[in-house]
């Protein structure tokens, strides 16, 4: 039988997007999940509890498992042609963001200096053999990438794979923010920002290389987030009770073909994340009034040059505070690689994560 969305992994991410399409659903739907034989029980318990919560609620969804082998290349594309999904969700990576918050290894140290943009290349791997087998079949499904998408989408895009978006960051922010002024209306709260303007919201003053976003309401720039959304704090760990949510409603407009207003990271391999909008299965950006394009794409990458990553020209670069403190473990990884370096350039980031997880911060 087809799916109708084909979920990667077996994390907090995955479970929280399982356990609210469970909920909110209104059409059958058929959702393959995908796993290592490794995640075999937790990946069983995801389907038991889905279908558990879809049968309470009397909603018309069901959820299939399979086990897959991410090095297997027949096995990727046995699993695309097999179920023809129309919409792939990809949530499974090699390096956890749970990393940020927890551990005094030497890796997890380095990884909360440099953030996240540190573990771009291993957060592609997988997506990146999983969206060449969809590249290698007959399919077209729509391609979602929810591993970093801030800085991994534009990797993937790079890579020749045509990611439409991620999920959540973004539209953590803009959730919490429309839900603390009472609003319900799509549109009218709109939010540009990255991945790293949660970290002022996170319950701890934030770093000064940690811009705040930018917010507008009812097409008005507002100058005092700082006050407004005072009363807003974010977990210290992943928001996963708002991130996973702000995708389902995301993902249903896109496989139903619905008009639909949010925000969005990594919108077709942008860096950061922006207000969009979906028609027809097709997304584009929604910014307001007065906010063009090539405007909103140089304030993500203004930090990105300060201290992130970029992909231009063939090749992905390090920046700034990250590629100083890269440096001092590998000179010559923090010089970035070429892109058709990219498989050896991973796995180099892999031992290097091995090696430091080893050794106290």
């Amino acid at each position: 039988m087809t799916a109708d969305l084909l979920l990667t992994g077996t994390g907090n991410f995955a479970e929280r997007i399982l356990g609210d399409l469970a909920l909110l659903v209104t059409r059958p739907l058929r959702v393959v999940v995908a796993a290592r034989a490794e995640e075999a029980n937790r990946l069983n318990w995801l389907r038991v509890a889905a279908n558990a919560r879809a049968a309470i609620a009397g909603r018309p969804l069901e959820v299939v498992t399979e086990i897959i082998d991410w090095d297997s290349n027949t096995a990727l594309d046995r699993l695309i042609e097999t179920h023809r999904p129309r919409l792939v969700v990809h949530a499974a990576s090699l390096q956890s963001p749970t990393a940020l918050f927890s551990g005094d290894s030497a890796w997890e140290s380095l990884l909360r200096t440099c953030t996240l943009s540190l573990s771009v290349p291993m957060q592609a791997v997988l997506a990146d053999r999983l969206f060449a087998a969809v590249r290698r079949s007959e399919q077209t499904p729509l391609l979602v990438n929810c591993c970093y998408p801030d800085g991994t989408n534009a990797l993937l895009k790079a890579l020749g794979h045509p990611v439409l978006c991620g999920a959540g960051n973004v539209a953590i922010l803009a959730a919490a923010f429309a839900g603390e002024l009472g609003l319900r209306e799509p549109g009218r709260l709109k939010v540009l920002a990255h991945h790293q303007n949660l970290w002022p919201w996170r319950g701890e003053t934030a770093p000064e290389h940690f811009p705040l976003p930018r917010v507008w309401l009812d097409g008005a720039e507002l100058d005092d987030i700082r006050d407004r959304f005072a009363r807003v704090r974010l977990t210290l760990g992943p928001a996963i009770p708002i991130s996973g949510a702000t995708g389902v409603p995301l993902f249903l407009a896109l496989l139903e073909g619905t008009d639909w207003q949010g925000h969005a990271p990594g919108v077709d391999g942008l860096p950061g994340g922006y207000p969009v909008r979906t028609s027809d299965g097709k997304m584009a950006l929604d910014l307001p009034e007065g906010l063009d394009r090539d405007t909103a794409i140089a304030w993500q990458l203004d930090y990105e040059f300060r201290c992130g990553l970029t992909v231009a020209d063939g090749a992905l670069r390090f920046h700034g505070r990250l590629a100083e403190a890269l440096a001092a473990y590998d000179a010559d990884l923090a010089d970035g690689f070429a892109l058709s370096d990219f498989p050896a350039a991973a796995d180099r980031m892999c031992r290097l994560r091995d090696r430091l997880l080893a050794q106290p911060a």
